[in-house]
């Protein structure tokens, strides 16, 4: 071969290996960046070319899949009461993406997961039809129905939670949203997500998770855990060290009572039960500002909650004394979100071992064979089983006796805590209600659940956690408890 042929051939040879690794660099290397490219649209066509797997409460679907008429996508998603189960579910939509667990579980659903391979491995040599997988959650359609029935019109929120496994049993959040009105990807949907963003009430706000409210006096559950926890008091029934009136520390001004009630040297059930503010703002003053901080967060307080959807963190802070008074009956800078204040009440049912609160209890593949199971693990232990049975009486006695009798259910003992928080500058705005709570039975404790009502249509005179959120919570533990008969 002469030189120039084979240089000739020399340079060719080059260009077809570097054609090779230019084809293996974007075949592997860069695949996954390929796919995930906006602007791969094929990718996309192919991802809505086949029905969605579903989200499974009480072995039912809430969700489902339909053919489209107006899309080169074939398949998008519907769901059944859309608006009850948004906060559960999450939305998924052609044009805008996915939150929540159809975000979070996208790979089981829609059947492109590596727990999948298996199952996309032999559908290439049977021919079936490629479908996603199912998530089965933890959720109880009765709750849920009777959580959401309950706030109605009403702005608010609800978590319940099994104390004894942490499975969250109703998740609801008031004013919700229908996620299949912007499931597609038409110019029809985008508008109605549109409305949706810029709605004042903020529909698609999943309150039961991702909005801190100041937790008012159902935060005294906390605080009288802290007092026994750190010996302050070992009685519920001592007198407690209380003057009347109690001047906030550092300052010149009064803690306040509602009302004229019994609150001077009231033991730690008679505080309970009255809800008095200068018993546990001296108390949380006592402890100091370290300590208080400490019981919250082994309550939660402080971090990021993954169910597996994310809760954002309620916040007990850092701060001065009176300010720290101030927090420990709920005010303050002192957030909490409903899901962690039902976490409180779960821990005191389950004398005081806290479970992880998770809604995802298995994953099915196509063929519904189980390839996940969730296993129940302890998220912490804030109180001993003998503290918290000391606070489980102080509640009972909330709602036998107390601010909580609108709570009560036959057969079942329910224990719970009130709370009225003041809302706005100088308490301005109308003040959220409250309401926690567990309910047993003679096979222990199914159920604890926390109620946030904002009621701006009532009258302010008539919101108070007994009489707005108590109700509430009633027939979300009436439902567990029914469903489980």
């Amino acid at each position: 071969m002469n030189k120039p042929v084979r240089s000739i051939a020399v340079f060719c040879g080059l260009l077809v290996f570097a054609l090779l690794i230019r084809v293996n660099w974007l075949q592997y290397v860069r695949a996954d960046e390929l796919n995930a490219n906006e602007h791969n649209r094929r990718v996309q066509i192919e991802r809505y070319a086949h029905e969605r797997g579903d989200i499974i409460v009480d072995g039912n679907p809430v969700t489902g899949s339909v053919e489209t008429t107006d899309s080169d996508f074939k398949y998008k998603r519907v769901w059944k009461d859309g608006p009850m189960w948004a906060p559960v579910t999450g939305y998924s939509s052609q044009a805008f993406d996915a939150s929540q667990l159809e975000k979070l579980e996208d790979g089981i659903l829609t059947g492109n997961s590596d727990q999948l391979f298996f199952d996309r491995t032999l559908s290439l040599f049977t021919g079936e039809k490629k479908t996603g997988g199912n998530v089965v959650t933890t959720l109880n359609s009765a709750a849920q129905k009777a959580a959401f029935d309950g706030l109605g019109d009403k702005k608010g929120a609800v978590a319940a939670i099994d104390p004894q496994t942490g499975a969250i049993l109703s998740l609801v959040s008031t004013p919700s949203y229908d996620p299949s009105v912007f499931a597609g990807n038409s110019l029809k949907d985008a508008d109605a997500r549109q409305q949706l963003l810029e709605d004042k009430d903020k529909p698609m706000l999943n309150r039961a998770l991702r909005e801190t409210y100041p937790p008012g006096s159902t935060f005294k559950v906390v605080t009288a855990a802290a007092a026994l926890e750190n010996g302050l008091y070992t009685s519920i029934d001592e007198p407690t060290k209380s003057p009347l009136p109690y001047r906030l520390p550092l300052t010149t001004g009064n803690l306040e009572n509602e009302g004229n009630i019994p609150c001077e040297n009231a033991s730690l059930r008679e505080a309970l039960r009255w809800s008095c503010n200068t018993v546990f703002g001296k108390i949380s003053d006592d402890l100091g500002n370290e300590k208080m901080i400490e019981q919250a967060n082994k309550f939660g307080f402080n971090k990021e909650i993954f169910t597996p959807v994310r809760a954002d963190a309620s916040v007990y802070p850092k701060d001065n004394r009176p300010q720290n008074a101030m927090a420990g009956i709920g005010q303050a800078s002192n957030r909490a979100t409903p899901l962690q204040m039902a976490m409180v009440a779960a821990a005191v049912a389950n004398d005081g071992k806290l479970m992880q609160p998770y809604m995802v209890a298995e994953r099915q593949a196509p063929n519904l064979d189980v390839i996940y199971t969730h296993k129940k693990e302890q998220f912490s232990q804030p109180l001993s089983a003998e503290n918290a049975q000391k606070l489980q009486q102080m509640m009972e006695t909330v709602v036998e006796t107390g601010t909580g009798q609108k709570a009560k259910i036959p057969n079942a003992t329910v224990g719970g805590k009130t709370g009225t928080a003041q809302h706005g500058l100088n308490n301005s705005e109308k003040p959220y209600a409250w309401f926690i709570s567990y309910a047993k039975t003679d096979s222990g404790s199914p159920v604890a659940v926390a109620v946030v009502v904002e009621d701006g249509q009532a009258n302010r005179d008539d919101i108070s956690g007994g009489g707005l959120a108590a109700p509430i919570a009633k027939s979300v533990m009436k439902a567990v408890i029914d469903s489980e008969k």
